[in-house]
């Protein structure tokens, strides 16, 4: 009975088994199939090339490659004046390993979508952030980065499937070359990009004493010498937007560089001392552990830098601890300006939201 049992339960675990494998249907090679293009083409097959002829990959598109079938193609079944998704099924997509400009447009590296417009005598090429799509039905324009117009060459033999491939042009330059039927396109990338940031929302901003020292070339001869430059400051101006700035934003008892973006650097033109500390002239960082009550100015030698992430210590020169002060009036963006005590002792003001404090700068000589 034993025996019968086990051998009847392992009939209907394989009869189980086989049920469920008959119920996966596994899909069918595609009309359209996908296919993908690799600049430069080595990089694709680079763990089969030796170490001195293995390539860095830059280009990698992926796309689906309809054919012809004896099919008016351009006009007809990819219509004039409408967005093409560049093959079949899904978007085509292509992604950049590196930093591009298409069409005098910065593109970073990422993976995108790609798109034509097509027309007789040019295709309009547009790139976009939108991905996960099929085709270009209902797609969100508004998410395209790049737009350039290419012209159209004819070609003497008819290609049967869609086909994208590259030409090289030279070492920071290259051609996605796109052909179907007598049709090619060549679509021209720059590897070597020109980069222009936009506003930012921290604007850079300096602070010199004495103020007219910055305008030396609008003031009298007779004034020149009192506008001798002795002190600059450079820094980026973070703004409040109604954020709880101290003890929030900028967490008690850390270092901060005294605004955004890069390290803020003060500048001497002279010697001065801070504390009991003489500094020679020259260019430096400067940051603040801040607390409640009172704020550590830090003189260091670590620029250039981009604010205080793996700061060394060693190079730490000068420190001094001030109180801080409260202000009525909050300020909205991070402010530091001069306050003249004597002809001798400078005050470097910093105020941001309800909050200044001062650091006192001694001026000593040449």
């Amino acid at each position: 009975m034993k025996l019968n049992r086990l051998l009847w339960l392992g009939l209907t675990c394989l009869f189980t088994t086989a049920l469920q494998a008959q119920d996966i249907k596994f899909p069918k090679m595609d009309a359209s199939p996908m296919d993908a293009a690799h600049y430069p083409r080595e990089a694709a097959y680079s763990n089969y090339l030796d170490a001195e002829d293995q390539m860095d990959q830059k280009i990698k598109v992926l796309y689906c490659r309809p054919k012809k079938k004896d099919r008016e193609i351009f006009g007809a079944l990819v219509p004039y004046g409408q967005d093409w998704r560049l093959g079949a099924n899904e978007a085509t997509e292509v992604t950049f390993y590196q930093h591009v400009e298409i069409g005098g447009q910065f593109i970073q590296r990422g993976t995108y979508t790609m798109f034509a417009e097509v027309f007789p005598n040019h295709w309009i090429m547009k790139i976009s952030t939108e991905r996960h799509i099929g085709g270009s039905e209902n797609r969100d324009a508004t998410k395209d980065v790049a737009s350039v117009s290419v012209p159209v060459t004819h070609v003497a033999d008819s290609r049967e499937s869609f086909t994208i491939g590259f030409q090289k042009v030279d070492d920071n330059h290259c051609n996605m070359v796109f052909e179907w039927d007598r049709t090619r396109v060549m679509l021209p990338i720059s590897f070597n990009p020109v980069f222009m940031s936009d506003d930012d929302v921290s604007p850079m901003d300096l602070a010199q004493y004495p103020h007219n020292s910055r305008i030396r070339n609008y003031l009298k001869p007779e004034e020149l010498e009192a506008a001798t430059p002795k002190i600059r400051v450079t820094y980026s101006r973070p703004q409040r937007k109604e954020r709880e700035i101290f003890g929030k934003l900028l967490p008690y008892g850390e270092p901060w560089r005294l605004g955004a973006n890069e390290t803020t650097e003060i500048t001497f033109f002279q010697k001065v001392k801070i504390g009991d500390t003489e500094i020679k002239p020259g260019r430096y960082g400067i940051m603040a552990v801040i607390h409640a009550d009172k704020w550590e100015f830090v003189i260091h030698r670590n620029i250039p830098s981009w604010g205080t992430f793996g700061h060394d210590d060693s190079k730490n020169i000068a420190s001094f601890t001030a109180p801080v002060e409260s202000m009525t009036n909050p300020l909205e963006a991070l402010s530091i300006t001069f306050d003249k005590k004597s002809e001798t002792e400078i005050h470097m003001v910093v105020g941001w939201d309800k909050t200044m404090t001062r650091l006192p700068i001694q001026l000593i000589g040449q």
